[in-house]
């Protein structure tokens, strides 16, 4: 294989390739091309202050939180920010949060109950990511009637799932197939049996 008109490559004296420089791509701007971005990059923290004082027996961590924290990381995955829980009752143990108050990076835990939004990109997209972050952390943090909060019952429902306790009791099931045939009932389909 000749590879001798290829730059950055050289052949040694027993046949192997020996790589000389790094290969790098020339930034022009363009979207998704590597190397040195159009504009700098920059890093910002928003702080969104949760309402507890008006609303002292909501569960706003849970909400935001949701099923082992799941929700929290869709708005991370959907905005590409972090987002920290942070100041008193951001800890779940009360007992915990005490003594962790005048240990060293736990100072927040002296301020009110609040939300970090931190996005680390380039000039000029962090705003447009804070701000969809932002709106969809403001969104969670007014509070909703139970009845009606749509939001709760489907992080209710994906708990289930994760738990194995989902039980279906829509009212558009079939009616062929009656919750007498479910599989997670003991009259309809059995476990397969095991080796145990």
């Amino acid at each position: 294989m000749d590879l001798e008109g290829w730059p950055g490559m050289q052949m040694e004296e027993n046949g192997h390739i020996q790589r000389m420089a790094p290969f790098q791509s020339p930034s022009m701007g363009w979207p998704g091309v590597q190397g040195i971005p159009a504009t700098p990059v920059v890093k910002r923290v928003i702080r969104l202050d949760v309402p507890v004082d008006k609303y002292p027996h909501y569960n706003f961590v849970g909400r935001i939180l949701g099923p082992r924290g799941n929700s929290l990381k869709r708005v991370e995955a959907m905005t590409e920010c972090r987002v920290y829980i942070r100041g008193r009752g951001s800890v779940k143990d009360s007992v915990k949060e005490e003594k962790l108050k005048e240990k060293p990076g736990y100072e927040h835990l002296n301020e009110p109950l609040h939300v970090l939004v931190e996005a680390e990109f380039p000039e000029d997209i962090i705003n447009a990511r804070l701000d969809h972050a932002v709106a969809i952390l403001e969104n969670l943090l007014k509070p909703v009637d139970e009845s009606f909060d749509h939001y709760k019952k489907q992080q209710l429902r994906e708990l289930a799932m994760l738990n194995g306790t989902l039980r279906e009791e829509s009212p558009s099931m079939s009616p062929s197939i009656s919750p007498s045939m479910s599989p997670f009932n003991s009259t309809g389909m059995k476990r397969a049996k095991t080796g145990r």
